[in-house]
C-alpha cells in the first residue's frame, strides 16, 4: 500500500467528472489500498479517487470506532467501498459543518440531506447498497460530489457560512474527510 498526495482545490482534476470503472482488475484493488492508507495518514472520514489525481468513480469511507466514556468500544469501525456509485434516496435536509482534505484550514456549512440510500460495486465489481444517516449520509454525499467535480465550497449558500480554522489539532470537528 502506498499513501499518495492528496491534490487541493487549486488542480484543475478536481473539477473534471470522473469516468465509470468498466474493469474490476488489481488496480482498482490497488487503488482502494492505497486511498485507505493514504485516508488514515491524513486523518480524513472519506476520499475520493480524484482527490489523488485518478478520474475514476471510485470513493472510500470509514467511520471511526465509537467509545464510551470509558473507553469500552460502542461501535467498531465502519468502513466502506463505492465504486461507481448512485445516490437512489435522499431524505431531510439539515445545514452541517463540512471540511475536505482537498480544502485543508477550512470548514464551512453546507445543506445536506440527513439521510441518504446509496448503491454501487465493491472493489471486486459486487454489487454493494448502503443506507446511511448523520455523518455516514453527509460522507457519501460528500464524496460523491468529488465524482462529479463538485466541490463543498461549490454548495456554500453565502460566503459567510465558511471560516478559517486556526489550528486543525484543536477542530473538534474535524476533516469530514
Amino acid at each position: 500500500m502506498t499513501v499518495r498526495t492528496i491534490i487541493t482545490a487549486e488542480n484543475s482534476l478536481l473539477r473534471e467528472r470522473s469516468k465509470k470503472v468498466t474493469r474490476f482488475t488489481p488496480a482498482v484493488r490497488q487503488l482502494v489500498a492505497d486511498m485507505f492508507e493514504t485516508l488514515e495518514a491524513a486523518g480524513g472520514v472519506g476520499l475520493a479517487a480524484p482527490q489523488i489525481g485518478v478520474l475514476q468513480r471510485v470513493f472510500i469511507v470509514s467511520i471511526p470506532a465509537d467509545y464510551d466514556e470509558d473507553g469500552n468500544e460502542i461501535s467498531p469501525q465502519e468502513d466502506y467501498v463505492l465504486v461507481n456509485p448512485e445516490i437512489i434516496r435522499r431524505e431531510g435536509e439539515e445545514e452541517m459543518v463540512e471540511g475536505c482534505l482537498s480544502v485543508p484550514g477550512y470548514r464551512g456549512l453546507v445543506r445536506r440531506a440527513t439521510s441518504v440510500v446509496i448503491k454501487g460495486q465493491d472493489e471486486d465489481g459486487r454489487a454493494v447498497r448502503y443506507s446511511g444517516d448523520a455523518l455516514l449520509a453527509q460522507a457519501f454525499q460528500h464524496e460523491y460530489d468529488h465524482l462529479d467535480g463538485v466541490l463543498y465550497l461549490d454548495r456554500l449558500e453565502d460566503r459567510d457560512k465558511i471560516w478559517v480554522i486556526e489550528d486543525e489539532s484543536d477542530d473538534e470537528e474535524g476533516d469530514l474527510e
